[in-house]
C-alpha cells in the first residue's frame, strides 16, 4: 500500500479532534514520504497542523467553527512526539482533585524535556522542566495527587488534604501514591504516614 494511502487509512480511524503525531506512521514508509503525505493533507485541509509533528482531524461546531483539542491532549501529543514525560502542573492537579478552586491562568505542564512556550492557534502552552522525581507516576491518578502535594507545600498538606485525595483516588491508586515515598521530600512522606496512623501533620 502506498505511504499516503496507508497514512490516510490510519488517520480515518482517529477520532475527530484527537491530536496525533507523525511518529505514529513510522511503519507506513520513509520519514520523508510520511512528512510529504501529511503536508499534502494539511494543504488540502483534511488535517490541521497544531505544532511541529502534531496534527488533528478538525472537529467543527456550528456555533464556534473549528474546535481545538483540550490543551492537555495537545501537550501530551507534543511530548510524545519528542519522547518526553509530561505531567499536569501542580495548580491544575490540585484543582482537579478538589484541593483548590483557583483556576490556573495559563496551560502549564511539567516536562522532562526543555522548558519552552508554544503557540497553538490562539492557545499558548507552557512547558516547564522539572526534576524527574516531580514526574513520578506521570499520567496516572496517583501521579496527579503527587504533583498536587508538591504544589501545596508543607504548610498546606494537612490531614484534611490527604483525606480529600484519598476520597478522589481508588484504593489502588492511593496505595500506589504511598508507595512512591522515594520521590517525596521527607515532610510529604511523613504526613502520609502520620495520616495512616491517625496522627496529625507537623
Amino acid at each position: 500500500m502506498p505511504t499516503a494511502e496507508a497514512i490516510r487509512t490510519q488517520i480515518e480511524k482517529i477520532a475527530l479532534g484527537e491530536p496525533f503525531t507523525s511518529t505514529q506512521f513510522t511503519g507506513a514508509g520513509r520519514r520523508a514520504a510520511v512528512d510529504q503525505a501529511l503536508s499534502r493533507m494539511v494543504k488540502h485541509e483534511q488535517i490541521a497542523r497544531l505544532a511541529r509533528g502534531v496534527f488533528v482531524r478538525p472537529k467543527t461546531s456550528k456555533y464556534v467553527g473549528q474546535v481545538m483539542p483540550e490543551p492537555a491532549k495537545i501537550a501530551q501529543a507534543i511530548a510524545s512526539a519528542h519522547g518526553e514525560t509530561l505531567q499536569v502542573q501542580g495548580a491544575e492537579a490540585a484543582r482537579l482533585l478538589g484541593l483548590t478552586t483557583q483556576m490556573p491562568m495559563q496551560s502549564v505542564f511539567y516536562t522532562s524535556g526543555p522548558g519552552r512556550k508554544l503557540k497553538v492557534g490562539n492557545l499558548q502552552l507552557v512547558f516547564k522542566h522539572v526534576p524527574s522525581r516531580k514526574l513520578a507516576l506521570a499520567g496516572q491518578p496517583s501521579g496527579l495527587a503527587l504533583t498536587a502535594l508538591w504544589y501545596l507545600g508543607k504548610a498546606h498538606v494537612t490531614p484534611h488534604a490527604i483525606e480529600t485525595i484519598r476520597e478522589k483516588l481508588s484504593p489502588e491508586a492511593f496505595e500506589q501514591l504511598k508507595a512512591e515515598a522515594r520521590s517525596m521530600p521527607g515532610w510529604m512522606a511523613e504526613t502520609l504516614h502520620r495520616n495512616e496512623q491517625g496522627g496529625s501533620s507537623v
